[in-house]
């Protein structure tokens, strides 16, 4: 892609997303994610209704009658966008890669935050980590992050989401929040992600082409593995052969789903096809 396209093509997603953002998930955004930093004001006397655990015991031993404690919401968050630019995200059998659906999420949520005042980074991974972007402001960061988004070249094409959520831990310190977009088409990321969740505000959302899901009984036919670019025929006559795979790619997403919700991480799933805008505004919603 030369430097004309590619910033059309920077331009065509700066356009969506930020229309989506603009009219739909800024205020959604805002109000799912404000007040999770608190830092205190002062102290005023208690009134009918207020929660007795902001209670300020000091205060009111001293003056004989209840005070509380009242603190103002951090506003200032920092969003960091986990995103997975392996082999299998470049497989697509509608009219669009779960590469090119994922930059679209992830430029939507970018701009979401930006309308807010808010910092985005982001960690672009394999089986390594690929790209590191420090969390910043502004529009030309946001512009940064889709581009390398479009035109990055990654260096493997396998998936360890394990080791992406390590280098997560050890980098961000401060508390935030977190959006991993994968197709979570990997295992063994059991203790990484149950640290992750109880130091960040976590999402998985999950891309996934419908053709991917079960293999379709169609005879023998050549296949590229994505993740390891090896050719091989496969006879998809074979009803073991479909049983097995159907299965672990049942399990896969069976795992994706138990250890987020049993973390207390919001899990997305998201079909090539399906309406995202729906799909973030639900998830918004019902937060």
């Amino acid at each position: 892609m030369n430097s004309k396209e590619l910033l059309k093509k920077v331009r065509q997603i700066e356009i969506k997303s930020r229309r989506l953002s603009d009219n739909l998930f800024g205020g959604e955004y805002l109000s799912t994610f404000k007040g999770r930093g608190m830092t205190f004001s002062e102290v005023r006397k208690y009134e009918f209704g207020d929660d007795i655990r902001s209670i300020d015991w000091n205060v009111t031993a001293r003056y004989n009658e209840p005070f509380i404690k009242v603190f103002e919401e951090e506003r200032e968050l920092t969003l960091m966008l986990l995103i997975d630019v392996s082999g299998s995200e470049n497989f697509a059998t509608s009219n669009k890669l779960k590469k090119e659906i994922i930059t679209e999420i992830a430029a939507t949520l970018a701009f979401s935050a930006l309308k807010n005042n808010d910092k985005v980074g982001a960690i672009l991974f394999t089986d390594d980590i690929e790209l590191f972007i420090p969390a910043n402001k502004g529009k030309k960061h946001i512009l940064r992050i889709i581009r390398e988004l479009i035109e990055f070249k990654p260096k493997s094409s396998k998936t360890n989401i394990n080791s992406s959520l390590k280098f997560l831990l050890s980098i961000i310190q401060k508390k935030a929040i977190v959006f991993i977009l994968s197709d979570f088409i990997d295992k063994d990321y059991n203790k990484s992600l149950k640290l992750a969740a109880k130091k960040f505000d976590l999402t998985g959302i999950r891309i996934y082409d419908q053709m991917e899901t079960k293999m379709a009984k169609i005879g023998f036919v050549p296949m590229i593995d994505a993740e390891t670019n090896e050719l091989i025929w496969v006879d998809t006559s074979s009803k073991r052969l479909r049983e097995n795979y159907n299965l672990n790619y049942a399990d896969s997403v069976k795992y994706f789903e138990t250890l987020f919700n049993k973390n207390g991480a919001g899990v997305i799933n998201c079909e090539v096809d399906d309406s995202y805008v729906k799909k973030l505004l639900g998830y918004f919603k019902q937060r």
